[in-house]
């Protein structure tokens, strides 16, 4: 890429190329400076090329691929004119045919470290993350909305029981959504990570709750296997300080019944990481940090395999740089 950068998005666009969007990077003065700046990545030719930038610098965003084929970026972290750093309700419209951004409404909250699900229906969920709560500047949000691309505006919709970030959010095959752990605010002072999840239903608008996972996880991946089930792998927990936290642990939640039931264990414990689904139903996890007695959070460039069939981690070839907070993208 042109520019080095952390907390960024990557979304696959519809001609098959990677389009990467904003994130972070570091002044010469070692202070984060949120970046407008996209790239393009073309499996053709394995180079980058740079598009439109953004109107403002933004990390800890979302970005997901509209049914259009248009990208939609919300929220983030990203200044709001007076070099203030901060959470922010502005979403923008990329347009791969064109290259260039355009405006559509905000959201109805400014929002960061939240989650972005694409409905049945065509319209995005958006829930959770860290923003203004209508007390303070910092609050953990239990709010989700809707973007309607039809209308190009957001709405309010049905509050999760708790407010969360950093969870995971992942569409079931019945149009439902699930959220899952995150990091939680108890409305006075800060709190940690949880393993309650939440079901989203976009008929009624309304959320339930369903089992617990096993062990309170944030900074975790989730992701729905061939199988109708989801994975939820790794990530950090406050109910352990063994390596420091840094999990490990696995678990498979089954629509069907509602509840958790632990898989096998990775190699090695990680937060931050990248999962992505391969073609032959198979889970890729690369990089993240885990534990190490001199540094504590230590890069990793070593990678793994899940079999969905055995329920089985294998160890595959390392990465060439260690590297978390990244972004693993299939190819087609």
């Amino acid at each position: 890429m042109s520019t080095q950068r952390i907390g960024h998005t990557a979304t696959l666009l519809t001609n098959g190329k990677v389009f990467v969007i904003g994130g972070y990077t570091l002044d010469e003065y070692g202070y984060s400076l949120p970046l407008n700046s996209v790239e393009l990545y073309d499996p053709l030719t394995g180079l980058w090329t740079r598009s439109a930038n953004m109107t403002i610098g933004r990390l800890s965003h979302t970005a997901i691929r509209l049914a259009n084929g248009k990208v939609l970026v919300a929220g983030g972290s990203g200044s709001d004119g007076s070099n203030a750093l901060g959470a922010i309700s502005s979403a923008e419209l990329y347009d791969p045919s064109t290259g260039l951004w355009t405006g559509t409404g905000n959201m109805t909250v400014a929002r960061q470290s939240h989650t972005a699900t694409l409905l049945t229906n065509g319209k995005i969920l958006v829930a959770g993350g860290s923003g203004y709560d209508g007390y303070r500047n910092s609050g953990f949000l239990n709010s989700a909305e809707l973007y309607d691309p039809s209308t190009r505006s957001w709405t309010k919709t049905g509050d999760m029981s708790i407010g969360r970030q950093n969870q995971i959010s992942v569409l079931l095959t019945n149009g439902k959504v699930l959220v899952a752990g995150g990091y939680y605010f108890d409305g006075y002072d800060y709190g940690g990570s949880i393993n309650s999840p939440e079901l989203y239903n976009p008929s009624t608008g309304l959320w339930t709750p369903t089992g617990n996972m096993s062990i309170s996880r944030q900074f975790s991946t989730g992701s729905l296997l061939i199988n109708g089930k989801v994975l939820a792998v790794g990530g950090e927990t406050d109910e352990t300080f063994t390596n420091g936290g840094f999990l490990s642990s696995t678990e498979l939640y089954d629509p069907s019944t509602g509840l958790w039931t632990n898989s096998s264990n990775m190699n090695t414990g990680r937060m931050t990481h990248a999962m992505c689904s391969l073609a032959n139903g198979t889970m890729l996890v690369t990089g993240g940090v885990g534990y190490d007695p001199n540094v504590f959070m230590m890069p990793l460039n070593d990678t793994e395999l899940y079999n969905p069939s055995t329920g089985l981690w294998s160890k595959t070839d390392s990465m060439k740089i260690a590297r978390a907070l990244h972004t693993a993208t299939l190819l087609t």
